[in-house]
């Protein structure tokens, strides 16, 4: 009996079967992940479309970070795939070890694939990530993204956007949050590296999500999916809202639906009904500091310069609702 219940919400668009009898089951139950977790979401999506491209031969190297930890703790295990745990910072390293070696031994329909956290891949493992660019390693590097480090404590990263609030981020004073002009744009730096595919993807449209993994997991040499993933412990929202409010940062543009070859986008994602960034800092307490008594509409409109230019950029829309 299959369900069109996918993730924490029923989905009213773009359907996605979660229970089906022939869908594989990567992340089994038995993790430790939060309630409404977004990245438990988008790994078990993304390792599940990979397992069923790759006919089930597939070896996973994982981060530490968040998904380790929820999905190993010792001596229970919740991967339904080969997996070992890597350091925060060699993962890509490591998977390009574990490709050579398939390689050498004439596996090459095993495809390899190594996740992290975006501290791990943004930060800590940023030259080991470069350098398997570079090399054109035959890995699928995905990034699941919830803009902070989670795991420790939600302490800023370079993918915690513009004037967000975290735990060392704190608005006090003229501070307003995270410096808007820090940080680092990995997918853009992915394609700078020419690499064959780059793709950014979204538990806010699950059935986008799968398409790319799945399409990168059997191309030959480096490719990268960076997925959204919200987290509510972090940003603060009900744990019933991950979805919606991945689709709403869909839709107002402050994260783009992209995809790359070989340094060349090919392709994005239209927004149907783009709508202003207002409707989505005001679901989440990291941005409440901009709303309130101490409003800072310049402040917001900082953040909708960052959305427009997205939606021009990627053409993802003719121009930015009034509303």
């Amino acid at each position: 009996m299959s369900s069109s219940t996918m993730g924490n919400r029923l989905s009213k668009e773009n359907v996605a079967f979660q229970s089906e009898a022939d869908r594989p089951n990567t992340l089994t139950s038995g993790h430790r992940a939060c309630q409404g977790c977004g990245e438990a979401l988008g790994a078990r999506c993304a390792i599940d479309a990979a397992f069923k491209a790759a006919n089930g031969k597939i070896a996973v190297v994982n981060g530490t970070g968040c998904l380790e930890v929820f999905s190993c703790v010792y001596p229970n295990n919740s991967w339904g795939v080969p997996w070992i745990h890597s350091l925060f910072g060699n993962t890509p390293a490591v998977a390009t070890g574990v490709a050579a070696a398939f390689h050498n031994q004439g596996k090459d329909d095993v495809r390899v694939i190594a996740q992290g956290g975006d501290g791990s891949t943004t930060d800590i493992g940023m030259g080991c990530l470069s350098g398997m660019f570079d090399r054109n390693d035959d890995v699928l590097y995905i990034c699941y993204d919830n803009q902070a480090y989670m795991n420790t404590g939600v302490q800023r990263s370079s993918a915690t956007p513009a004037l967000a609030r975290t735990a060392t981020t704190l608005p006090v004073g003229s501070y307003l949050g995270n410096d808007a002009s820090s940080g680092k744009n990995v997918p853009e730096i992915a394609v700078a590296h020419k690499i064959p595919y780059v793709a950014t993807a979204s538990v806010g449209n699950i059935p986008d999500l799968e398409r790319k993994v799945a399409k990168a997991i059997n191309i030959k040499g480096a490719k990268y999916v960076h997925i959204h993933v919200p987290c509510p412990l972090g940003w603060g929202f009900p744990t019933s809202e991950t979805v919606r409010i991945a689709r709403l940062a869909l839709k107002c543009g402050l994260f783009p639906l992209f995809e790359a070859e070989n340094g060349e986008v090919v392709g994005s994602t239209p927004i149907d009904d783009v709508i202003g960034v207002e409707d989505y800092l005001r679901a989440q307490r990291r941005f409440a500091h901009l709303f309130g008594k101490n409003a800072t509409p310049d402040a917001i409109g900082i953040l909708q310069n960052i959305a427009n230019t997205n939606i021009q950029k990627y053409r993802l829309s003719g121009g930015v609702s009034d509303d």
